[in-house]
């Protein structure tokens, strides 16, 4: 079997640890100690999350797509496959690395999707984003960290705090939707995003996209828009 190879090690910008890129042939690993943050063969759920956002949002053809984390291109390679050639993704990306990264070592993953023209990337943290926006977006779309329960930057966890989910309700406008994939449920966090005012909905997702291996959760919160009948809560399994 081929050895795991050390591309290349960078520090958390908030000085918690590092994250390192590693790879074994054609495949790559995002690792925080001895925990795989991400795998390039483990993409079920995160390309699954831009397919559910969208299917809410159908009847908007340029859609406004605001995408937290590039990681390794799961959410944007799905968003680009499923919103029109008319809608726009913003993709904000909190380390440079991670770009670098992108163009360089794992650009056969990505492809050319960087350089589709509907594709913004900013290197700046999701929140200001968020909080500089007010009913800019159809659909935010965020795969930051491990969700609400956090593994790398700690100020992560202002996205999913009460604070930070009026910021995203406010961000979206009348109808939008706001996607947040996580590696567990969370039944407080589901409770959190129906107090923040969504209309709530919850996905289990298998991780290999296939029948069988470990489910991810997403979220899909919806803003009420003007005629909305209230707050719902569900829960499916795919």
């Amino acid at each position: 079997m081929n050895p795991w190879v050390l591309i290349d090690t960078v520090p958390l910008p908030d000085g918690r640890g590092d994250i390192r890129l590693i790879q074994r042939a054609d495949e790559f690993s995002i690792m925080l100690g001895t925990i795989a943050l991400m795998n390039s063969r483990l993409s079920g759920s995160e390309e699954a999350m831009a397919g559910l956002a969208r299917a809410r949002i159908s009847d908007r053809p340029n859609a406004h797509v605001l995408v937290g984390g590039l990681g390794m291109g799961f959410t944007l390679r799905a968003a680009l496959a499923e919103f029109p050639k008319t809608a726009s993704i913003t993709v904000s990306e909190l380390m440079p690395a991670v770009v670098a990264w992108a163009k360089g070592p794992m650009a056969p993953i990505f492809g050319d999707c960087l350089e589709d023209s509907r594709v913004d990337i900013k290197v700046v943290d999701v929140r200001r984003l968020i909080n500089s926006a007010k009913a800019s977006y159809d659909a935010i779309l965020l795969d930051v960290d491990n969700g609400p329960d956090g593994l790398t930057v700690e100020t992560n966890d202002a996205l999913y705090s009460m604070t930070g989910l009026k910021a995203a309700s406010a961000a979206l406008r009348p109808g939008g939707v706001l996607a947040i994939w996580a590696s567990a449920p969370d039944r407080a966090f589901t409770q959190r995003l129906q107090r923040a005012g969504f209309a709530v909905e919850e996905e289990r997702i298998r991780a290999n996209g296939k029948s069988r291996g470990s489910r991810h959760v997403i979220w899909l919160a919806t803003r009420p828009s003007t005629h909305s009948p209230g707050v719902r809560s569900a829960s499916r399994k795919l």
